[in-house]
């Protein structure tokens, strides 16, 4: 069994969106889990994010927690939304610098490293996070099944 955690800034709209289609789509042994490295516990995801998964019927209940090292040490791979989300985890957490990536890094995507976050922003903002989350986590699958 792999244990995969999404990690963005406050696990409301894109890891909660991210862990989501991850179980959606059913990878076999996989375990997803979601954190924020600020995040405040206990929130539900943003509405829109829900408004999105709902749309594409995908269930979700999400309630938002803070980043732990029990996560880190739960995770054989975690996967950031940005650069900075990577670089604060390898360095509050440096043994765990071998297992994080960004979601970008992971599935070889050339550029720019970071997810835009839609946070604030309109539904379309987050439709559009969500085709690129759902992209992004179609190659991951491939790669963590082989």
């Amino acid at each position: 069994m792999q244990h995969v955690l999404f990690v963005c800034t406050g696990n409301t709209c894109r890891s909660p969106m991210a862990e989501a289609i991850l179980k959606n789509k059913k990878p076999g042994e996989v375990e997803v889990m979601s954190a924020g490295i600020y995040a405040a516990n206990g929130s539900e995801a943003s509405t829109h994010a829900k408004q999105v998964l709902d749309d594409k019927q995908i269930s979700h209940n999400h309630r938002s927690q803070m980043l732990t090292a029990a996560a880190v040490e739960w995770a054989d791979l975690i996967l950031t939304m940005t650069s900075s989300h990577k670089f604060a985890i390898q360095q509050q957490f440096p043994h765990a610098v071998m297992k994080v990536f960004t979601l970008k890094e992971y599935t070889g995507e050339p550029g720019s490293q970071d997810v835009v976050d839609p946070y604030g922003g309109s539904l379309e903002m987050y439709q559009e996070t969500y085709r690129e989350l759902e992209e992004l986590i179609n190659k991951a699958i491939k790669k963590l099944n082989k």
